[in-house]
């Protein structure tokens, strides 16, 4: 693969990733029926998004949208990493409890001992940050 296949195939695996995330969620809320706690809402706030600004940007072909998709997934990987700390180190939940609701440290799923809600937020939040660095190799003027 050329570097231009490289972030061709990075803008769009990036957006397929995102829309994965998004089904993901509204699947265990909408049908699964598991209510989201405090941080699963700001996950969704930054995850949601990046569905609909991807999809135009791997339409359109656009790299540039790297300078506003990146802060925005590192954002979301530093609460989902502060979300699966919360459920699986112990203490870490009584660092902020949550108010009402469901707490942040409860676990809907728990695959293979690790796999949980938060834990997928953070590998998709990760994908798309390392799909954008490789867009960041992108050379001025192309």
């Amino acid at each position: 693969m050329n570097k231009v296949d490289i972030r061709q195939f990075s803008l769009y695996t990036a957006w397929l990733v995102s829309v994965i995330a998004t089904l993901g969620s509204l699947y265990f809320s909408e049908i699964r029926g598991f209510v989201p706690c405090e941080l699963c809402w700001y996950q969704r706030i930054l995850m949601y998004p990046l569905s609909l600004i991807l999809g135009i940007a791997t339409f359109q072909n656009d790299r540039s949208v790297k300078k506003y998709v990146f802060p925005i997934a590192i954002i979301g990987w530093c609460i989902s990493l502060f979300h699966y700390l919360e459920q699986k180190v112990p203490g870490f939940a009584e660092i902020k409890p949550c108010a009402n609701g469901v707490p942040c440290s409860a676990e809907y799923i728990n695959w293979l001992g690790f796999i949980t809600i938060p834990f997928q937020a953070l590998v998709a939040f990760t994908l798309i940050t390392i799909f954008m660095l490789l867009l960041k190799w992108q050379k001025k003027g192309q």
